[in-house]
């Protein structure tokens, strides 16, 4: 049988079953731009801040500031006095809070980042570092090169010190610079996180805080996870990962997403960075918020847990202890397609697993809902769903693929045939190829023949000997040799004698009134 590699759309962190050993459990690293990407409703790289902030006593000045325009600013943040340096640096945050077109390139090219960076340091005016800090996180939100711009004129250690600014909303506007910086990719991140960020960051996770700082703290975390070119380091994941435990309990939506989308960038990776996750106990949580109502809640977990699953057999079997296979069907349902094809994309490395898994996997009850999304399922969930088939079929016993043949998987993968994507249709062919010598052993093969016969498999597969892909053509061949020709040279000899019985019954017919 060929060997089922992956179509190139779907490089995956990925396991798959070959008949050779070392294809039992293969892995596919390369991020698929369809199912893998962060979405914009999903999570957002870098947030940028429109919003009033609840002042402080440190705070009361953020009222008292005065329209100017471009040019006063620039001439207020360069003066001495601290007044007018915090007056110019109000106006300036107020220009780059607009939520449309905010003059970010502008105040760039002003010249005036190292200028609000000096700010940040100025701990005997907390306005001036709130307005400063404020500034500096809506630059950082914007491109890459903005934020470039912030980093290179030394942004990120002062914002670090003021994690411990006895001023809530100077460290809570600090939390929120840092998290766009680190957002913007794994260059920036490591620099965050060599600057000692991490240990002030879960210093300030408290029941104490109010729940939009908590929410900031998390969303920074989950992007210091963010990335895996290269990850982050072990130790920073190390440092974090019993504070996302912690948070995982939470009860708020926005803090468990973004807590669920870190621990899904931290088990994207090897069955080391895997174990990491799976040993600080969060598993039964993650499945627990598999069965959210909250679309932003289900689509991470959900995600974390598929994750997992590409790991070892025993990381798998402790996400199946943990209750997955009982959350799955019902997500096979789901309304959502993208729902439904995460989590048939989760099914079909469980289904890579040895038997034991497969059989857990038919006794929760997967496979008519696995069935109904072949029929019926969007294309590119009806192709996850046949990669579970082809996982299951490879590493299932001969009794397990009877169960799948009697669940009725034959007739919509036959119907599937016919589409336009050479890859899937091979895995489909072997797939039948594998059912078929299934039935050999049990000496079914003929009845299995016609089963397929009956629903339009074998005229579908002896057009597909003539496909232009020859690895389609040459597996439909094989599969009419090697399967069907004896049975239609019996069907053949039958009609043969059943022709000859009819002439000569004719012919004796014929004699007689004569």
């Amino acid at each position: 049988m060929p060997t089922l590699d992956a179509p190139e759309e779907r490089l995956r962190k990925f396991k798959y079953r070959g008949k050779d050993a070392s294809m039992r459990r293969q892995q596919r690293m390369a991020v698929s731009l369809e199912l893998r990407k962060a979405k914009k409703d999903e999570q957002a790289l870098k947030r940028r801040n429109i919003t009033n902030v609840s002042s402080d006593p440190a705070s009361e000045q953020l009222t008292k500031g005065v329209s100017l325009n471009l040019q006063e600013i620039i001439n207020g943040v360069n003066a001495s006095d601290p007044d007018l340096c915090f007056q110019a640096t109000q106006a300036a945050r107020k220009m780059l809070s607009r939520e449309r077109n905010p003059p970010l390139k502008l105040i760039v090219e002003a010249g005036l980042i190292p200028r609000l960076v000096e700010f940040l340091k100025s701990s005997l005016h907390p306005c001036l570092q709130f307005e400063a800090a404020w500034a500096l996180t809506n630059i950082a939100s914007g491109t890459s090169e903005q934020t470039q711009a912030v980093v290179e004129s030394g942004a990120i250690q002062p914002l670090v010190e003021l994690l411990s600014s006895p001023h809530m909303t100077v460290c809570e506007q600090a939390v929120w610079a840092l998290g766009n910086i680190a957002g913007d990719g794994p260059e920036f991140r490591d620099l965050v996180i060599s600057s000692n960020a991490i240990p002030h960051l879960l210093a300030l996770v408290s029941s104490a805080i109010p729940i939009t700082f908590l929410r900031n703290i998390t969303w920074t975390l989950s992007n210091l996870c963010r990335n895996k070119s290269p990850y982050p380091c072990k130790k920073a994941v190390k440092q974090m990962l019993p504070v996302l435990f912690h948070l995982l309990q939470h009860e708020d939506g926005e803090v468990l997403s973004d807590t669920c989308w870190a621990l899904s960038y931290l088990s994207d990776g090897c069955n080391e960075r895997i174990g990491q996750v799976v040993d600080t106990g969060v598993l039964p949580r993650l499945v627990q918020l598999m069965t959210s109502s909250e679309l932003n809640i289900l689509t991470p977990s959900l995600r974390t847990v598929g994750n997992i699953v590409t790991g070892t057999d025993h990381q798998t079997q402790v996400a199946i202890d943990a209750g997955i296979l009982n959350v799955l069907p019902q997500l096979l349902m789901h309304p959502r397609s993208s729902i439904q094809k995460e989590a048939a994309w989760a099914l079909s490395n469980v289904a890579a697993g040895p038997c034991q898994h497969i059989q857990q996997l038919i006794a929760c009850g997967t496979l008519p809902p696995l069935v109904a999304l072949l029929k019926n399922g969007d294309f590119k969930v009806q192709k996850e769903a046949v990669w579970t088939v082809a996982n299951f079929t490879t590493g299932g016993t001969i009794d397990q693929l009877i169960q799948l043949v009697h669940s009725g998987v034959l007739e919509p993968l036959v119907n599937l045939l016919t589409i336009q994507d050479p890859k899937i249709v091979t895995i489909i062919l072997d797939v039948i190829s594998l059912i078929l010598k299934a039935a050999e052993k049990l000496s079914e093969k003929e009845n299995m023949c016609l089963l397929i016969e009956e629903i339009g498999g074998v005229d579908k597969i002896e057009a597909l000997q003539l496909h232009e892909n020859p690895q389609v053509a040459l597996t439909a061949l094989n599969i009419i040799e090697n399967h069907f020709c004896e049975v239609r040279d019996c069907r053949s000899q039958l009609l043969k004698n059943d022709f000859a019985t009819y002439c000569i019954l004719f012919l004796s017919r014929t004699q007689g009134l004569g």
